[in-house]
């Protein structure tokens, strides 16, 4: 049976792009219908549920899912629901918007050896919870980490984790040992009992691989590198980067000793070398995904984000790569009537370069599309990814009809909204002011109603500066204007004089 893109789960979570698969399943991005919301569906493999496997394949997979529900730690991706559907088993996690730290790796040459002792030390507390339960890991590696915008690590798949206990040699053993060759512990390798020492040594294999840039024992086959995880003795990281500390250096290769006895004793030991290479508290650049922020600030929260839109995710492509435009279209105009709005977003988003590509970048077809997917960012509360949509739309605009076109007026009116809820209320401020002469003009674009709610915001965004006398000068012009087109009991009116009562300046 094959898993398609658009299938529902368990009449709840619509999948949209295959993320990642391997011996216990494919996991995709999907959407939680019921609350709009991104997530991620690990769905067992349905061609490995035939055959003899079959039952030790669901057995891990149903403890999968109950041993990941037990771990309550921020370093480990949030279970939100599992089950059955027919014939197949599921897993709903959070989705995680970051980049998993191999591709963090491959846009960083060097890695900053800064970086890899705050990526290690965040693994290390995630072990260190997941080794009290007790569960092992059992593959660790780059894949299955990820780096969030804020620099804080996520570790994903216990996929293939096993609970220490009388059950651990039976659920283990289908005729291959668990895990990835690169990263997988000779003890492991070998069939061999497995322990919070295996997750050490795969530790050790990262770190090295973030210092040094490769994996420290690599080869063209699985039996060749595993032969040299058990024989060969790595290749100290102090040779390829001199400027690695020599305590780190000498912890990585105490991680990947052979002897599980010889490693550290625990993940808390780890940290506790790890600790003194940590940066000192400081202010972070304010780039995203820099793992070493999590220790300049610890739990602050991340003003960048106040500047920068945030980025889209970049594994979520709903449609297929190249694809139908008109389809597309329809497929959110329904989205929209069911309330999906998160969905329709992504959609439209991912089907604009398309639609470019096809109909050109300044057709009717493409500025349709930018209107609705900035309307509908708008409707999906995502104000910072909209701002610069409606700011293009309104410079196009205004350059093709003029400045006091209605149209042009009207995505700069939205944007000085989304300014608003941003908390920037000085640009809002200005943006409103500068839109209001327009709105007045009856030989412009006057209209009257809106020209009163910009008067109103004004008023409101000077109350929030701390202006009190500007805002009630504003506001109370605006409610003798008001009662004058309106009258008294026009629900506008009563909301200024409400606000000027409670200013404590209404006379009369």
């Amino acid at each position: 049976m094959t898993v398609a893109a658009g299938r529902v789960v368990a009449g709840r979570y619509a999948l949209s792009t295959l993320i990642g698969q391997g011996g216990m399943g494919q996991v995709w991005t999907a959407y939680d219908q019921r609350l709009d919301r991104r997530v991620a569906v690990k769905l067992l493999r349905p061609d490995k549920v035939a055959g003899q496997e079959a039952d030790e394949l669901r057995r891990r997979f149903v403890r999968e899912c109950r041993v990941t529900a037990q771990v309550d730690h921020p370093g480990l991706v949030t279970v939100h629901d599992a089950g059955s559907a027919g014939e197949e088993l599921f897993l709903v996690m959070q989705y995680v918007d970051g980049a998993d730290l191999s591709d963090h790796l491959a846009e960083h040459d060097p890695y900053p050896w800064q970086w890899a002792v705050a990526v290690a030390a965040q693994l290390c507390a995630v072990l260190s919870a997941v080794h009290a339960v007790p569960i092992v890991h059992r593959d660790l590696k780059p894949r299955n980490v990820m780096v969030k915008q804020d620099g804080t690590v996520t570790v994903l798949d216990l996929g293939v984790a096993s609970v220490m206990d009388t059950d651990t040699t039976r659920l283990t053993h289908t005729g291959s040992p668990i895990g990835s060759p690169a990263y997988m512990a000779p003890e492991q390798a070998m069939g061999g009992a497995v322990g919070p020492y295996t997750d050490l040594y795969a530790l050790g294999v990262l770190l090295h691989e973030l210092l040094s840039g490769d994996v420290p024992f690599a080869g063209s086959t699985a039996l060749g590198v595993l032969h040299r995880h058990l024989y060969e003795p790595p290749v100290p990281v102090r040779r390829i980067r001199p400027e690695v500390p020599e305590p780190l250096e000498a912890l990585v290769l105490r991680l990947l000793a052979k002897d599980p006895q010889h490693r550290p004793g625990s993940a808390q030991d780890v940290y506790e070398e790890l600790a003194p290479l940590l940066p000192a508290r400081g202010m972070p650049t304010g780039a995203p995904l820099d793992p070493t922020r999590p220790f300049l600030r610890p739990h602050a929260p991340w003003p960048d984000r106040a500047r920068t839109p945030a980025p889209q995710p970049a594994s979520i492509t709903p449609v297929a790569e190249k694809p139908d435009v008109a389809g597309a279209v329809d497929e959110v105009k329904r989205l929209l009537g069911e309330g999906r709005i998160t969905q329709a977003v992504d959609i439209l988003g991912a089907i604009l370069p398309t639609a470019a590509e096809q109909h050109g970048e300044h057709s009717p077809v493409v500025r349709t599309l930018r209107k609705q997917y900035a309307a509908t960012l708008m409707d999906d509360g995502q104000y910072r990814r909209a701002l610069p949509e409606l700011r293009r739309l309104a410079d196009e605009r205004a350059t093709e009809a003029g400045q006091a076109d209605p149209q042009a007026l009207r995505f700069r009116y939205e944007a000085a909204q989304c300014l608003e809820q941003l908390g920037e209320p000085a640009a809002a401020l200005a943006e409103y002011r500068a839109l209001l002469p327009y709105y007045e003009n009856q030989y412009v674009s006057g209209d009257p109603a809106l020209a009163h709610d910009v008067r109103r915001r004004i008023g409101l965004l000077l109350l929030a500066l701390g202006d009190r006398a500007a805002a009630h000068d504003t506001l109370a012009r605006l409610l003798h204007d008001a009662e004058r087109l309106h009258g008294p009991g026009h629900p506008l009116a009563g909301e200024v004089r409400r606000t000027l009562q409670w200013l404590g300046q209404m006379r009369g």
